[in-house]
């Protein structure tokens, strides 16, 4: 397995980049088919989360709360312990509510669009207090 695993350096070296994409998270049947692929399909028992741009869902006539996603540039290890828990305190300090979706490089966080600009702040701020 590749990526840090240091909690020190994941924070002071994760690089928090907002995505100016609008995404909506939609729910739909198993069997449902899009017409364009979404960024992330995930299957639960009461059928599937999909993640799309807003453009793409409307496309689709699905609807639901916007999210913006911010992206943490380090390259952290799936293996790696702490990073979820501390930048999910610092946006639950700030009122922020986050959805992770954690990729094999990076950790997604998408935030209410109402809030990304506040939510990458308080990132950077996280990982500017944490540099050596």
């Amino acid at each position: 397995m590749s990526g840090e695993r240091n909690l020190a350096r994941l924070l002071a070296e994760m690089t928090p980049v907002l995505d100016p994409v609008p995404y909506i998270f939609a729910t739909v049947p198993h069997e449902y088919q899009t017409t364009v692929p979404p960024l992330m399909r995930f299957q639960e028992v009461e059928g599937d989360t999909l993640i799309l741009s807003q453009r793409e869902a409307e496309q689709e006539g699905l609807s639901g709360a916007v999210f913006q996603r911010i992206t943490l540039s380090v390259h952290s290890a799936l293996e790696a312990v702490g990073l979820t828990a501390a930048f999910s305190a610092c946006l639950t300090d700030h009122g922020i509510s986050a959805n992770v979706v954690a990729g094999y490089y990076h950790d997604h966080i998408f935030v209410p669009q109402t809030d990304a600009d506040r939510a990458l702040l308080a990132l950077r701020a996280l990982s500017q207090y944490s540099k050596p």
